[in-house]
């Protein structure tokens, strides 16, 4: 299980916001870019990320950076709900 709470604090430190998203069985989210770092962590369920040209599954609790300005997707592909994390670079 993830600490929600100490995760926020460790991205609040690091400059970065954090929120949590739920998404349904199936959603997609394709070719999003934003113009700061953005940071993703699986809390619930499993997510694939996909973005210069590679494809990630982090597991729970797994951090993964998307750089400003890059092109990603990111899909739900498990069988239930999913819900991440996700934070932005705070300019």
């Amino acid at each position: 299980m993830v600490d929600i709470e100490a995760v926020r604090n460790d991205w609040s430190q690091r400059g970065f916001t954090c929120d949590v998203w739920v998404d349904a069985p199936g959603q997609v989210w394709r070719n999003f870019v934003h113009p700061t770092d953005e940071l993703v962590m699986p809390i619930e369920g499993q997510i694939q990320l996909e973005f210069s040209g590679q494809v990630f599954r982090p597991a729970i609790g797994e951090e993964v950076l998307i750089p400003a300005g890059t092109p990603h997707t990111v899909r739900n592909i498990g069988p239930g709900i999913s819900r991440w994390l996700y934070g932005y670079k705070v300019r």
